[in-house]
């Protein structure tokens, strides 16, 4: 955990720290401003061992209370072939009996100085509500493009099933495939089990299945005639409509991806809208008629 420092800011005294999560006072007061903003906290994902040094809250303290965050998940990517080292700003909140104070402000201003000089892009997601703060700082909106696709099912034998993350095998499986995935995307990230399983042990954790017969694990939800293909962790080469239509449930289904697929020729691309997500980036645009992988968000 780093130091506490002191701070005045519109003449009250607040202290500013960092890196803390193994200091349960802290974390449990992070947690309790996470819930009251977001409706969530990250109390399990730490319990579980998942919580490492690349996810960084920076936090304000007023009389020992985290009063606002500003936090960074520091990520690399393999992007169209070229390895990038990334900035993701998120978990952005004021108490709101503090709001307006400028205390976000200070703590946007500080992770800048920290990681501009040392990442080859910073982004984040805003929602709706803030769309003209963050060009304050240097950022700009960006768009992302989705992969969609009209799929008539074929006939198919594949076994799959869903991997029950609370028993111990199939989570093996599960933790295995992603470890040794090979690439699949045109934005690639690198070495972040750990962000995988904050989705994967809460949110998406009903809709993880497994093809046996490829040894192939997929993130799918279904949404009437819709199927959303979040992400695929496999350790061989794959064709990708091949697993798409063992997926299908129904004869004709739209395909969304939650990534830009490599070899993406055969899908149409649209511009990715979303309520409270939007892209900015601080600088160059790297990603180019792509998306971050929905498991990247953070």
């Amino acid at each position: 955990m780093d130091e506490k420092m002191e701070l005045i800011i519109n003449d009250k005294k607040y202290s500013f720290i960092k890196n803390y999560k193994d200091d349960d006072k802290l974390r449990s007061s992070f947690n309790k401003l996470t819930r009251k903003t977001f409706g969530f906290d990250f109390e399990q994902w730490y319990q579980q061992g998942y919580w490492k040094e690349r996810y960084i809250p920076y936090s304000l303290l007023y009389n020992d209370v985290i009063v606002a965050n500003v936090s960074v998940n520091i990520t690399d990517f393999i992007i169209n072939g070229e390895l990038k080292h990334t900035v993701q700003i998120g978990t952005v909140m004021t108490d709101e009996l503090y709001r307006n104070q400028g205390l976000v402000r200070k703590l946007m201003e500080t992770v800048l100085q920290d990681y501009e000089e040392q990442s080859d892009l910073i982004y984040l997601f805003a929602n709706d509500s803030v769309l003209d703060f963050y060009p304050k700082f240097g950022f700009e909106k960006a768009d992302e493009y989705q992969c969609v696709k009209q799929i008539k099912k074929k006939d198919t034998d594949f076994a799959i099933r869903k991997l029950d993350m609370d028993k111990e095998n199939d989570k093996n499986i599960f933790t295995r495939l992603v470890y040794s995935a090979i690439p699949i995307s045109k934005i690639s990230m690198l070495d972040n089990f750990n962000l995988i399983m904050f989705y994967c042990s809460s949110y998406m954790k009903e809709n993880i299945y497994y093809i046996e017969d490829l040894d192939i694990a997929v993130i799918a939800e279904y949404d009437g005639e819709k199927l959303y293909l979040q992400d695929v962790f496999s350790e061989m080469d794959f064709n990708l409509n091949m697993i798409t239509n063992a997926l299908l449930t129904k004869v004709n289904t739209t395909v969304i991806l939650g990534f830009t697929p490599l070899e993406d020729e055969s899908y149409s691309t649209q511009i990715l809208k979303e309520k409270d997500t939007t892209l900015f980036v601080r600088g160059e645009n790297i990603i180019g008629k792509a998306m971050f992988p929905i498991l990247s968000h953070s």
